[in-house]
């Protein structure tokens, strides 16, 4: 695999064609749980209107680059920007009003409160209620079987509808950064591919979306661009399309054997 200082740098994706600023931008960060050393120094940008990937094995730091970002674990170095301002050290709940909203891994829904109730929880920090009506429309297009069970309790919920949960909360913040961890972990494939399809249907509304996920090879599917992460490092970045024909990427992570 590459190494950090031979990466590929790809042109921006579709988001604004090659111009302009990028909508967050991480510059060599480092993040720490106690005295281990989880991110080392790593960079990337995502644009407005992309879906960007970080695909890599467990344990080498993706979803903890989120929790840089979302505010949960602060960068002891380096510095993340959104959209021109600095957020490096700002608290988690500030970081959700500025405009980055996250389905976490493991979906962490409320068990025993309703579809409705945990919907409603995405959007506690607004008070714009007809832009939350509108909103809980949005979520009830996206993911229609919500509609039907709203009043059912989310714990009772199959696995792919709790992921529908999870991403309808998410979105229910109005994010212009909606970051997804690990969404297709624990599914049925059909599951996977509905998400999927979603993940997509919700950037090609307008929502720039920073995607963190073990099956490689749907995430590159869906995104413009990816980043491939290993032990704390960016190892390796590119477009999409170019990291799915990447011969090192294909035996590493997308399971293809010589």
């Amino acid at each position: 695999m590459s190494s950090p200082e031979t990466a590929v740098q790809p042109e921006s994706g579709r988001g604004n064609g090659g111009r302009g600023q990028p909508l967050l931008r991480v510059e060599d960060i480092h993040t720490y749980y106690g005295a281990i050393h989880a991110i080392k120094g790593i960079s990337l940008d995502v644009m407005e209107g992309e879906v960007v990937t970080l695909i890599g094995a467990n344990g080498a730091g993706k979803s903890t680059t989120l929790r840089s970002i979302n505010g949960l674990n602060n960068p002891r170095k380096g510095k993340i920007v959104f959209r021109d301002k600095d957020i490096t050290n700002a608290a988690a709940h500030s970081i959700v009003q500025m405009g980055i909203s996250q389905s976490p891994e493991g979906r962490k829904l409320f068990p025993h409160m309703s579809v409705l109730e945990n919907l409603e929880m995405g959007a506690f920090q607004r008070n714009d209620r007809s832009g939350i009506r509108e909103d809980l429309d949005r979520v009830y297009s996206l993911f229609p079987r919500l509609a039907e069970r709203k009043s059912q309790k989310a714990g009772t919920l199959s696995g792919g509808e709790q992921q529908m949960v999870a991403m309808g909360r998410a979105l229910m913040a109005r994010p212009k950064l909606l970051m997804l961890d690990e969404p297709s972990m624990g599914l049925a494939p059909i599951f996977v591919e509905k998400i999927f399809e979603i993940v997509k249907e919700i950037n090609e509304q307008g929502t720039t979306i920073l995607l963190v996920e073990q099956n490689a090879l749907m995430a590159l599917d869906a995104a413009d661009r990816g980043y491939v992460m290993e032990t704390g490092r960016i190892a390796l970045t590119d477009d999409a399309a170019k990291l799915k024909d990447n011969e090192q990427v294909r035996k590493t992570y997308l399971g293809e054997l010589d």
